[in-house]
Parts: structure tokens; sequence; C-alpha cells
């Protein structure tokens, strides 16, 4: 499995580097439901260390991320306090994205989703498989915050966008991310698990049988089709985000 080379090919460098610090690597993310995707995933890990990392950890660990490069090498390091807890509260801890390491920032890993992950389906490349604490009432209050703050304020986007745009074709990512994206949380909310963006389509379609065409488009998209997205599938896409929402909001609340 690529993603399990790669966080070995980490776990020699930083063993080289700093031998002892990390004690423990749990693949999440994409790989680990089964959902990784050569030259488009990248590799999303929680790594636990022997102690609360020092400047000179930091500037040795940056340096070992970026030397890994393609597929980015991306986690969260927890010390032994903070793989005690569990924390779901996105403080400040050093976390590597897009293969850079990140600090003195907020963490958006530290979430209740990468918990429910690595409690379900992590894949322990160092180490026994954490103990790990999810708190379904934080998890839902979680989803239901970012589905109505972040995702409802991205479907605004869209509605004020959309005057300004014609029958250009548009970069089907972003059309995508948006008629996925939502449909993925509210799957959680609904089941209390995960499941990947083009397994997100297949929910969509059933939850909202009008998106099923733009939906199964996207799905196709990620998979290596040649789709174009123009202007009627990005409003289409701020709608389902907002019905998404709405739903989840009525249901779950």
């Amino acid at each position: 499995m690529i993603a399990e080379d790669v966080a070995r090919r980490y776990l020699e460098l930083a063993d080289d580097r700093l031998p002892g610090l990390v004690t423990g690597l749990h693949i999440v993310g994409s790989a680990a439901i089964g959902a990784w995707q050569p030259g488009v995933s990248d590799v999303d890990a929680v790594i636990l260390t022997s102690r609360p990392a020092s400047a000179d950890d930091l500037a040795a660990l940056a340096e070992i991320h970026t030397s890994l490069g393609r597929p980015h090498f991306d986690g969260v390091y927890l010390s032994p306090e903070l793989a005690a807890t569990w924390p779901d509260d996105r403080r400040e801890v050093p976390f590597a994205v897009d293969g850079t390491l990140v600090t003195g920032r907020p963490c958006g890993e530290l979430t209740p989703v990468v918990w429910l992950i690595l409690r379900k389906y992590g894949i322990a490349v160092r180490g026994p498989a954490p103990e790990v604490r999810v708190d379904y009432d934080n998890l839902r209050r979680y989803l239901l915050d970012n589905l109505g703050g972040y995702w409802q304020n991205q479907a605004a986007q869209i509605a004020e966008a959309l005057p300004t745009i014609t029958d250009q074709v548009l970069d089907p990512e972003i059309v995508t991310f948006h008629v996925l994206g939502p449909a993925r949380l509210h799957y959680t909310l609904a089941y209390g698990d995960i499941i990947s963006k083009s397994a997100a389509g297949d929910y969509l379609s059933k939850l909202f049988p009008s998106y099923a065409d733009l939906a199964a488009k996207a799905v196709r998209w990620r998979a290596g089709t040649a789709e174009e997205f123009v202007r009627a599938d990005l409003e289409a896409a701020g709608l389902a985000v907002t019905e998404v929402v709405e739903d989840a909001t009525r249901r779950f609340s």
C-alpha cells in the first residue's frame, strides 16, 4: 500500500534524525477508509511522540516533511499528555499540511471526525491501536456548526458569484467539492460513520434524487473521467449545499 510505504519512509527519516521521538503512527484520512487515490490523495496520519517537540525537533521534522515530496505526508503530532485526552478543540499543536510543518496556529485536524476515523479505521504503522475517545455529542455539534457555518457561507458565496459567471467551463474541483463535501457530514450525523467523497455522491443521490445526475457526474470526474462543469452545475451545487444543511439542521439539531 503506497500510504503505508510513505509512512514507513517518514519513520526511517524521523528515527535517524530524532531517535526515540515518534512512538506511534496511525494512518487516517482517505487511505484509512479505502478511498486513497494515487496522484490525488495525500497521506494523513496521527503521530504520537514521547515528549512535546522542542524547537530543534520541529526544525528537523519540517525538513523531513518537505523532503518526502509527493504524495505529501501530513498529520498531527500529539504529545503523551494530549494523546491521553484526544482533544477536539483545534488548539495549537504541530501539524503538517500539504507537506509543510505548521506551528503556532490552531490545528484544524484536532476534531472529533479525525478521532472517529482513527477509532474505527486507523491503520497502525507503529504502535498498538490507541484507545481513542470519541465524544459523540461534540461530534454532532461540530458537524452541525461546520454545515451551518462554513458550508452555508460557501453556498452564499456561490449565489453572489453566479451573476458574474457566463457559459465558461468551470474548475471541476470547485463544483465537486461543493457537491460531495456536505453530504459526507450529513452521513456522519445520520449514521455515526465516515464515507468517502465518492460514496457521498451515492448518498446525496438517495437523499435528494434531484441532484443524482450532478452527483454522478462529480463522482465520475473524481474517478478520472473527463467531465465539463458549467454555470448550471455550480448553481445546482450551491442549492444542494443549502438543502443538505437545512435537512441536517432540521433532523439532527
